[in-house]
């Protein structure tokens, strides 16, 4: 037992670095100069070189695409979300004819893949005149997200102790209250989780900004962080401070949301 239970520790240690390494390493990078950068991946910087990172965010334009990612997630999550809660509602709880096939097709949506539909929808969306708009990054991916977030909030809602819901329903309360006074705080752990989940998700999206933007102000973190590797292929050090720039939010983000995430993933384990 002693000895499986250290060869597990092991083995998780070694997944642990072989995953932070590459990141530690360009966070080193970051802030070295090209001199430094020459004399091996794993020396330390002589001293914290900010430039790189002064140099990328004006030079690649990340000042715009960060508002941009900022302007095109926030909404995404919000929309995603409260529609999540209400179909979510609707099939746990109530008798909705084809639910099944309904189910099915949320699954579908869950699993189709951008590149299946993105040709047919960036021509929906130029007929209707809505390319090179903020609602054309918008509302395709609140639209793949919803399928996910209905599942998962009607997941948890299924979870919720169901003597909690028939002494409400018993007390005359209406189905809003149920949903906002009871069930929805009883899942915030479940919703933070999904929130977390969305956020990596749009921030990191790469073909649908490619296909409905060409303009630079519009453009997302990961499409303008392309373009500026395209124009930055020597001076890997400031290349690698525009990388952090898109990466760091989405590591600030988990880590201080972190422990809601674990508890979100393991609580229905636990019930």
């Amino acid at each position: 037992m002693r000895s499986t239970s250290l060869f597990s520790r092991s083995v998780i240690w070694l997944i642990a670095i072989m995953t932070i390494l590459p990141f530690l390493l360009a966070l080193m990078t970051s802030f070295k100069t090209q001199a430094e950068l020459f004399q091996g991946a794993f020396t330390l910087p002589g001293s914290l070189q900010l430039g790189n990172y002064l140099s990328a965010w004006r030079e690649g334009h990340f000042n715009v695409y960060f508002l941009n990612s900022v302007i095109v997630v926030i909404p995404v999550i919000v929309i995603s979300i409260l529609a999540g809660i209400l179909s979510g509602f609707g099939f746990a709880f109530l008798r909705l004819p084809g639910k099944k096939f309904l189910a099915f097709l949320l699954g579908l949506g869950m699993v189709l893949p951008s590149e299946a539909f993105i040709i047919p929808l960036y021509h929906e969306l130029h007929w209707m005149g809505m390319t090179n708009t903020y609602l054309a990054l918008i509302i395709p991916q609140v639209a793949l997200s919803i399928p996910f977030s209905t599942l998962m909030v009607a997941t948890a809602f299924q979870q919720v102790p169901k003597e909690l819901v028939e002494a409400a329903v018993m007390d005359g309360s209406s189905r809003s209250k149920i949903l906002w006074g009871i069930l929805v705080p009883a899942i915030w752990p479940t919703l933070s989780t999904l929130s977390l989940l969305l956020f990596i998700w749009t921030w990191n999206e790469f073909l649908i900004p490619l296909i409905l933007v060409n303009k630079d102000e519009l453009r997302t973190l990961p499409i303008g962080m392309m373009f500026f590797q395209n124009k930055n292929t020597l001076n890997i050090p400031e290349l690698m401070a525009g990388a952090m720039i898109a990466i760091l939010p989405i590591v600030a983000v988990f880590l201080a949301f972190q422990r809601k995430f674990i508890s979100g993933v393991t609580e229905g384990a636990v019930k």
